[in-house]
């Protein structure tokens, strides 16, 4: 702008310079009233330009920001480059107002470009949102943390609508899982993937989902391609928009479903021979009783005892025994029908249960058992043996028990007489001297009682043997484990034993310890192996393998006794352990023994992430552990025992 004499007006004398010097003066009611309506003290710049874009009013923010960018000369800094379109465009009226954004050394500000009509000038103003801008960068930064942290999960997840059922949003994790591509699952419902719950039922989990606000459950769910896998679902209902929604991370379980099987399979069968195990047989016998009750059909059961067997493994040795044990048992299974089921009671002894068949039927059954064993030699190249069998018959309802367990006991007896009989024969209820049966058969109730016994502590013990063996494959995965677990019995056995411990809880402790790290059969096996320090994604993972391993034992009755030691092994004496972060006393004994024993084992063994301390490096790291990590007078014991061997 010019003053009369030409001489070019700086912003500050703009800001000073009398209404009645500006470019096209009015009448003076109407520059008063111009200049009352001007935002004198506005805290942001407000300025006017005239038609052709020249300054001709600015108020004292707007001089402020000029001065202090060094630029009181220069207006220009403070208009958008397209400044000439934005003026022809409002003086044209396509539109009353233009809004944009402009930088100034780092602040940025937003202006709205006005025309104002009574006065044919174009006001400008300007607001600091630098901040705003700033703010808004780092919502959209942790925004796409948030999101790069969910892709990069190793478990899925799936956004549902729980009104609808519909899939909002799935990650990368979770497409990988069911082999689909996300825009393709944005199109599917909930119901389209879930292959377990009726729609109704569906409807009431998403019900109680939204009524509850969160939720652990387990499913199946449909992958592309017709394939089904088990997985495991926590889920947690938010309202978005006033709408609720289900964020579920998804893990898929069917290995470790699988795994569960597998064991409870092993459970049921003897290691040795493949067939059913002692454990079994009773399960048979109430499910087989109830349905020919039920049904009126007849249901059998063929004891049998390999005569002289005990000869066989003095001569040959047991080796060889159990060699001819697992043919016997292959025959058996050839001459049964697919659906009869073989059991093997205990040492020589098996079991048939033959639903459907009479008493009959059964006699006939157990006497092409007796002749094809006769036929046939057992054994190797080097040897070979011929089997001399018992065999009892006991039928439903010719024999009329009642209870599942008298089936047992009645073919105990008559196997009893076949014995005395010189044995390699088939004998029935029909076989039995009528006089004084009934006398005979209670007089044995007390020593069939034993021999259940005896025969079911020997089936625990080969259920135990295989549960080690099955924890042996960890070392398979992470070829520490093995050796680990070992070492780490040894020195848990020492401890116990300097603390005068019973047999069975020094015993019950070394299961333990063999035993503390068998749910690493259900982590990654990339993570058990990983070189660099685990995330915490990661490591949330190997936090879990105490569970695991207590969700693999809690079936087995005879392994109850290990669970608290194996579950709190990882338990803390100041209380920051897990899983459950127990203090002090409250841990057990022999969890708190355990802890030691591994934390020692793992410290002096190579790593794939470092290489193994010293023993002397070791000893000194479980000294500054005491009475934080471990329980102060459980580190006192295992140093001098250490120090004892050195």
């Amino acid at each position: 702008m010019k003053k009369k004499n030409n001489k070019d007006i700086s912003p500050r004398e703009i800001f000073d310079f009398p209404y009645d010097h500006i470019t096209k003066p009015r009448g003076i009611a109407q520059k008063i009233k111009h200049l009352a309506s001007f935002p004198q003290l506005n805290p942001s710049p407000v300025f006017e330009l005239d038609s052709k874009g020249a300054l001709i009013y600015a108020n004292k923010a707007t001089y402020d920001l000029l001065e202090k960018n060094g630029r009181k000369d220069d207006i220009g800094i403070l208009l958008p480059a397209n400044i000439n379109e934005v003026i022809g465009s409002l003086k044209s009226r396509d539109k009353e107002t233009h809004n944009c954004e402009i930088e100034i050394r780092n602040m940025i500000y937003s202006e709205a470009i006005t025309y104002v009509p009574q006065t044919r000038t174009i006001r400008v103003y300007a607001v600091d949102i630098t901040q705003h801008k700033r703010d808004e960068e780092k919502l959209q930064l942790s925004e796409q943390k948030c999101k790069n942290i969910i892709q990069s999960s190793i478990d899925g997840l799936l956004v549902i609508n729980l009104e609808e059922g519909r899939v909002l949003d799935v990650n990368e994790a979770y497409c990988k899982m069911v082999g689909y591509p996300r825009d393709e699952l944005l199109k599917m419902n909930i119901g389209d993937i879930n292959v377990v719950d009726t729609p109704n039922d569906l409807s009431e989990r998403l019900r109680k989902l939204a009524d509850s606000g969160h939720g652990r459950y387990e499913t199946r769910h449909r992958c592309n391609g017709g394939r089904i896998i088990d997985v495991e679902i926590s889920a947690n209902c938010y309202k978005v928009e006033g709408k609720a929604q289900c964020y579920a991370f998804i893990r898929d379980i069917t290995d470790r479903k699988w795994m569960e099987k597998e064991l409870a399979d092993m459970a049921l069968k003897d290691s040795h021979t493949g067939l059913f195990s002692h454990r079994y047989l009773k399960d048979a016998l109430e499910s087989g009783l109830a349905r020919a009750k039920r049904e009126y059909d007849p249901l059998s059961v063929i004891m049998m005892d390999l005569d002289y067997f005990k000869s066989i493994n003095d001569v040959y040795g047991h080796l060889f025994g159990d060699l001819v044990l697992k043919q016997f048992a292959s025959e058996l299974k050839k001459i049964v029908r697919p659906y009869d089921d073989v059991i093997r009671y205990g040492g020589e002894e098996f079991i048939i249960v033959s639903s459907g068949t009479n008493r009959a039927g059964a006699i006939i059954l157990a006497r092409r058992i007796l002749e094809s064993v006769n036929l046939d030699n057992f054994g190797d190249s080097s040897h070979a043996v011929k089997l001399k069998l018992s065999l009892a018959v006991v039928s439903y309802p010719e024999d009329n028990v009642l209870k599942p367990m008298d089936l047992v006991g009645t073919a105990d007896n008559i196997l009893n007489k076949v014995k005395e009989a010189g044995g390699n024969r088939v004998y029935s209820s029909l076989d039995l001297e009528k006089p004084g049966a009934k006398a005979e058969e209670r007089s044995d109730v007390n020593s069939l009682k034993i021999k259940i016994e005896k025969l079911k502590k020997r089936a625990n013990q080969s259920l135990i043997e295989a549960i080690f063996a099955f924890a042996k494959t960890i070392d398979a995965k992470d070829h520490y484990t093995g050796e680990h677990s070992d070492t780490s019995a040894y020195y848990a056995v020492k401890m116990a034993q300097r603390l005068n411990l019973s047999r069975e809880q020094i015993e019950i402790i070394r299961q333990a310890a063999l035993l503390h790290d068998l749910g690493k059969i259900g982590v990654s096996e990339r993570i058990l192996r990983k070189r660099s320090k685990l995330n915490e994604i990661e490591f949330e993972e190997i936090r879990k393998h105490p569970l695991i391993a207590v969700d693999i034992m809690r079936p087995i009755q005879s392994l109850h006794p290990v669970i608290p030691f194996v579950l709190y092994h990882h338990e803390r004496w100041d209380g920051e352990g897990y899983p459950q972060g127990l203090r002090s006393v409250n841990i057990p004994l022999g969890a708190r023994i355990i802890s030691i024993a591994d934390t020692y084992q793992a410290l002096i063994s190579n790593r794939s992430y470092r290489k193994a301390f010293s023993r002397g490096e070791a000893e000194k790291i479980i000294e500054n552990g005491r009475g934080s990590q471990f329980d102060p007078e459980l580190t006192d014991l295992f140093l001098s025992i250490l120090r004892q061997e050195n």
